[in-house]
């Protein structure tokens, strides 16, 4: 049992990807000479492999902390020495761990492949795994070399599912953006892409990315800067007909790009002085996770009944559990276990926390 009520710091835990960026991660982590490399995220609070078939690491992606007992332990096994402290209890027991989203710090220093991911539904269906891969964007920052960043998602001008077929066969890559109008994206813009909608990241943007707990993806774009991905890794393991299967081919026009894709931080709760939590994405937008963003002036007293991933995105300060305080400064990140009653955040000068929360 964990009888000690604390949250979890994470360290870095970089992973390799079949695109470059990572470049401001390195200044992040104090490296005097930062470089675009295939390490261009941050898996944070991971309980996830990741899916690079080549490669030998064996436990790529699964974050790994601190043992009260000295040493290091992986975090999913740390969850499993008391998962009622860390999870909480659900109807039937405390909830599943592949519940936690998946979080992560993204730099992008080209733009990512065309790539879809599966439902829910269709992966339980079709892939054996409980999760698809909704995700959320929240914009951190953009390079100052990038005059216009931008995502794609949709289609905006859906292909025939036979067009999609023959563009992919013969790469076709500049058919396949025509289906496609850019959506500017800008620091604190949250979006999110629902399971089986294609996208593609554009470059030059920090972002905080938050998805199901899985690293299941249709990749229909083989090359990116000189990189050409192995068929194994192009259509999840199965061929190109279940691939296209995967993809929602319902129109998203221009004019309802915004309502589809964007969301609109909510104010949910505020106090006088000048402190308030915000709601970035509710459980009646999706039921995959919940994101918070806890904007701290002075102090912020939270009544925590669930477990959640924190990311500082802003400022410094403290976070005080128990009588005990724990600095917070830019770009840390923790988890806060469902057995902690409550906590108190504390900025004199301003701290942003953006809260991650697992899927019902």
């Amino acid at each position: 049992m964990n009888t000690k009520k604390d949250i979890v710091r994470f360290g870095p835990n970089r992973v390799w990807r079949t695109y470059k960026g990572g470049k401001v991660l390195d200044a992040i982590e104090g490296n005097a000479s930062p470089v675009d490399s295939h390490f261009p995220e941050d898996w944070i609070g991971s309980v996830v492999e990741a899916r690079n078939p080549g490669r030998s690491q064996k436990g790529e992606g699964l974050s790994v902390v601190d043992s009260k007992e000295g040493g290091s332990i992986v975090f999913r096994d740390l969850i499993n020495q008391d998962p009622e402290f860390f999870l909480g209890k659900g109807e039937s027991g405390p909830n599943q761990m592949d519940a936690l989203p998946l979080v992560k710090f993204l730099d992008s220093a080209t733009r990512l492949h065309f790539q879809a991911h599966p439902t829910a539904a269709f992966a339980r269906e079709r892939l054996g795994s409980n999760r698809g891969k909704t995700e959320a964007y929240v914009i951190l920052a953009i390079r100052e070399d990038v005059p216009k960043p931008y995502i794609y998602a949709g289609f905006q001008r859906p292909p025939s599912r036979d067009e999609l077929k023959k563009w992919i066969l013969e790469q076709d890559i500049e058919s396949i953006e025509k289906c496609f109008t850019p959506i500017p994206a800008n620091p604190g813009d949250v979006f999110l892409i629902p399971g089986g909608r294609p996208h593609a990241l554009g470059e030059g943007i920090l972002m905080l990315e938050i998805m199901e707990a899985s690293d299941l993806a249709v990749r229909f774009e083989f090359e990116r800067a000189g990189f050409v991905i192995p068929e194994e890794s192009r259509f999840m393991g199965r061929d190109l007909e279940t691939a296209l299967d995967v993809f929602n081919f319902e129109a998203v026009d221009d004019d309802a790009i915004d309502s589809v894709f964007r969301c609109q931080p909510n104010t949910v709760e505020e106090n006088g002085s000048g402190s308030r939590v915000e709601e970035l994405i509710g459980y009646d937008k999706t039921p995959c996770f919940a994101i918070l963003r806890t904007i701290v002036l002075g102090n912020l007293d939270k009544t925590v009944t669930d477990g959640f991933i924190g990311v500082v995105t802003d400022g410094e300060g403290f976070v005080c559990i128990d009588g005990n305080d724990t600095c917070l400064k830019l770009w840390d990140r923790f988890f806060c276990p469902a057995g902690i009653d409550s906590l108190t955040y504390r900025s004199e000068r301003g701290m942003t926390v953006v809260e991650c929360y697992a899927g019902k």
